[in-house]
């Protein structure tokens, strides 16, 4: 099976799109799969022709504004245009926030879904993921301990889905993790990056 997998993200590497698509990619291994970067490839011949034949189409990225981030929708109207997706390829994606609630993705993967309509392309599944701003602090979890218990269970549910080319109903996670604790953090790293960069604590809240 081929399976062409799209980082969505701004930033691209050390994202938290990049660490879900390495918790995804042992997932997938037996098959053969390209990576591709939103921000960076171009659609010549070959890539367009790798993406067009491809039995599955990845998109892993982060919720911006409620939606998709501008350069990933950039790349979805270039597909549009340039009829880069076929009606046979299936379309997956996996999308991450950083508020508590997964359910937060919901229009985010709407948008998607309904692109996929647009192409003319087959809908597989979405995923949304709460709290992803806690992925790069989980590093010495494995997937399924701890906080990435519910991740784990999604994934392999996502993986199976893939691979067999099969539709399933959008599921949206929070993580192992309180959410009275999560805000505290959050909020704390504001003050560290306040520290940094030489502004008092007074000043974050004043109006």
């Amino acid at each position: 099976m081929k399976i062409i997998i799209i980082n969505g993200s701004p930033k691209t590497i050390k994202s938290n799109s990049e660490i879900l698509g390495n918790y995804l990619f042992p997932l997938l291994k037996e098959n053969n799969i390209k990576k591709y970067y939103s921000i960076h490839f171009q659609l010549n011949d070959k890539t367009k022709n790798e993406i067009y034949n491809s039995d599955v189409v990845i998109f892993i990225f982060p919720l911006y504004v409620d939606g998709i981030p501008s350069n990933l929708l950039k790349l979805l109207v270039n597909f549009e245009k340039e009829n880069v997706v076929r009606p046979e390829t299936k379309i997956y994606c996996i999308v991450n926030n950083g508020f508590y609630e997964g359910r937060q993705n919901f229009l985010a993967i709407l948008h998607m879904k309904n692109w996929c309509k647009k192409v003319k392309a087959k809908w597989g599944q979405g995923i949304g993921i709460g709290s992803g701003e806690l992925l790069p602090y989980l590093k010495k979890f494995k997937l399924g301990q701890g906080p990435l218990k519910n991740l784990e269970k999604i994934l392999n549910r996502f993986s199976r889905n893939i691979l067999t080319l099969n539709s399933d109903k959008n599921i949206y996670i929070n993580p192992n993790w309180p959410k009275s604790l999560y805000f505290i953090q959050g909020s704390f790293s504001w003050i560290l990056k306040a520290r940094k960069n030489n502004i008092k604590i007074q000043e974050l809240f004043k109006k």
